[in-house]
């Protein structure tokens, strides 16, 4: 594994990443809604502006001047274990003869023990050039986009306050090896003949509420959508027109996994899967 890490903590977020994977795919082919542009609200970053590398340096290439970062898998690369809240964006590669797969997921109230995935089919080849993966973190709700297009909204309400992610966290970017969950057990495990195996980003994006590492207290306030909160005003407080449309094209058309379906994992539903 090698990780790139953001150097703040932080109590609200909003990320983006312009990302490519180096690795064949196929996929289906659908064109996306118009719809508003949440990136452009931001000024973007170099990686070596934003980032640094947290551990498997020798699996971190910064190129471009500081504007590209290669982070590569092969048998040399680490593994982190943690435990702590989690907002997911993920890149799962593809079995055989199958489509890339986007993952999304939360942890909440500081166990991992209990995901919360919803997965898509992309409608685009992510080999083939570089793409931006979002994620909105407030009080509100998160909001997971690619391309700008809303894939998933989890608001945050009375359903979902016990797992709604809460601690402050940092921003990490990774490659590593998921085969054993990702491919039914393993299924089908990396073939590290053809390693490296390369995921390149550029184009960072990133705003929030940072925290004071000493007392943990934030740096601004969170109590309304008028607060000082860089993401947490009324424009990041729920979604325009354009951007319902574009998640419900998504989920119609490119969702194929959401937790709230799968009774077999979940004998009786999270209380959220009742509101969807």
């Amino acid at each position: 594994m090698a990780v790139f890490h953001h150097n703040f903590i932080l109590t609200s977020l909003f990320i983006f990443l312009r990302n490519i994977i180096v690795v064949y795919s196929r996929g289906p082919v659908y064109t996306p809604p118009d719809v508003d542009r949440l990136t452009d609200r931001f000024s973007r970053l170099s990686v070596n502006q934003s980032y640094n590398v947290f551990f498997g340096g020798a699996n971190v290439h910064v190129t471009n001047n500081g504007t590209r970062a290669d982070l590569s898998l092969d048998k040399s690369s680490d593994i982190f274990p943690h435990k702590h809240d989690e907002i997911d964006i993920e890149l799962l590669g593809h079995e055989k003869r199958r489509e890339w797969v986007l993952q999304t997921n939360i942890y909440g109230n500081g166990s991992v023990s209990t995901g919360r995935e919803e997965k898509f089919y992309l409608w685009f080849d992510p080999t083939q050039g570089f793409h931006d993966y979002t994620i909105l973190w407030n009080n509100h709700h998160i909001l997971f986009l690619v391309d700008n297009i809303p894939v998933r909204e989890v608001v945050h309400n009375n359903a979902t306050s016990s797992v709604y992610p809460s601690k402050p966290m940092s921003v990490y970017a990774t490659i590593w090896d998921a085969s054993q969950w990702a491919t039914h057990g393993g299924k089908y495990p990396v073939n590290y003949k053809f390693a490296p195996f390369v995921a390149s980003m550029t184009g960072i994006e990133m705003e929030g509420c940072i925290v004071n590492s000493k007392n943990m207290a934030p740096s601004c306030s969170k109590s309304s959508v008028s607060s000082l909160d860089p993401v947490d005003g009324e424009q990041f407080s729920k979604l325009s027109s354009q951007q319902i449309s574009g998640l419900e094209w998504a989920r119609r058309k490119h969702m194929f996994y959401s937790y709230c379906q799968d009774k077999p994992r979940y004998k009786v539903l999270p209380q959220e899967c009742s509101a969807k």
